[in-house]
């Protein structure tokens, strides 16, 4: 386990030390941006920090309205509903769709959060091959009768992995299925405007396609948000258990939320940069011969054939001042891998150091 003891950017300090950090999610690096940190303060300095109440009762706050109105204009929908972290979001949106789906048909390497969220009871669950729309469209041709909802992670939060969203779309509208996508790891990272994977494969809208999505990555703050029609949003605050019985977002956070959102729309060089920054590392990974994936995103793995292998590259790249985990996380199918996580804030230096301790441990691995 990493100790921190500071903020997170492309520097960390863990008990003492100063680190390179290619670890979390704050894609954008705007965790510790100047002007959110201001926004944080000033929210803190009116609101104190809790509102000590569910959203359904006082909760509610001019802060939390003014970051949905952010959200929804963000997303180009007509509202959007905040809550209390990006983990509920397929909860809360299995719960409200409840009775218009009778299976549920997912990627194998789904995030937790995806089978956590599956109802209880009625509901059939299938898994079809990971990334293989094939095998979707001979599940679904298999339970031809069910009424079928089918959910994906937009990018797979330990390879970087798109999915294959356009080829699932057609297979969804071809069985007349609700698609859910939770893009956590994709918002504010993919698309021409960073609105995540259905825009990266410019979709149509389609009031069939849902997004889950989080604060707490690439916009650098905390708390789920889901967009939509204004019919989708009403069913979540009147029909939802769970957003009704949590507790409101903290005053900072929301502050942060509104304050992220307000960089990103003035600064869309970030997400270039990042995703240079990403396909520098990436190529240069590939290049060494190390297996990866090939995608355009903030997550580079580089998977081996031990853990021991694993846990040696990340101990020795530890050792050397950089910070890139071993993962071992609950998905099903199981992996040996270090999880590069790119920022739009890391340094020329640091991907240069970076990458020659990769070459190092490779080329000294490679002669034992």
């Amino acid at each position: 386990m990493i100790l921190l003891n500071g903020e997170v950017g492309n520097y960390i300090i863990s008990n003492g030390k100063k680190y390179s950090y290619f670890a979390g999610n704050n894609y954008l690096g705007l965790a510790s941006h100047p002007q959110v940190k201001e926004a944080v303060i000033r929210a803190v300095q009116k609101y104190g920090v809790n509102f000590a109440a569910s959203r359904h009762t006082t909760g509610t706050s001019d802060l939390h309205l003014e970051l949905e109105s952010a959200l929804a204009s963000f997303k180009g929908k007509d509202d959007a509903v905040v809550f209390a972290s990006g983990y509920q979001g397929n909860s809360i949106l299995l719960e409200i769709l409840k009775g218009r789906y009778s299976t549920v048909f997912i990627d194998q390497s789904a995030h937790a959060s995806i089978i956590a969220a599956i109802p209880t009871g009625a509901v059939r669950v299938m898994f079809y091959d990971h990334c293989d729309a094939g095998h979707l469209d001979y599940l679904l041709d298999y339970n031809r009768g069910s009424s079928p909802l089918v959910i994906t992670d937009g990018i797979f939060a330990l390879t970087g992995e798109i999915a294959p969203l356009n080829q699932i779309y057609e297979v969804v509208r071809k069985h007349s299925a609700i698609l859910v996508v939770d893009d956590a790891h994709a918002t504010g990272v993919l698309g021409e405007t960073g609105k995540g994977t259905p825009e990266h494969f410019n979709l149509p809208e389609d009031a069939n396609i849902h997004q889950t999505e989080t604060m707490s990555k690439a916009l650098g703050g905390y708390g789920g948000f889901i967009s939509g029609s204004l019919s989708v949003t009403e069913m979540i605050r009147e029909g939802s258990a769970t957003y009704q019985a949590s507790t409101a977002l903290p005053p900072p956070i929301a502050a942060a939320g509104i304050a992220s959102l307000a960089i990103l729309r003035e600064n869309p060089d970030l997400r270039t940069r990042l995703l240079d920054n990403a396909w520098r590392i990436r190529d240069a990974v590939t290049g060494m011969e190390f297996q990866t994936t090939h995608f355009r995103t903030p997550i580079v793995p580089i998977i081996l054939d031990s853990p021991e292998k694993a846990q040696g590259l990340s101990l020795f790249l530890e050792e050397n001042g950089v910070i890139a985990p071993f993962m071992n996380y609950p998905v099903r199918k199981a992996m040996h891998q270090i999880r590069i996580a790119v920022s739009a804030s890391h340094t020329d230096d640091q991907i240069s150091q970076l990458l020659e301790l990769l070459k190092q441990w490779k080329d000294k691995n490679e002669s034992n």
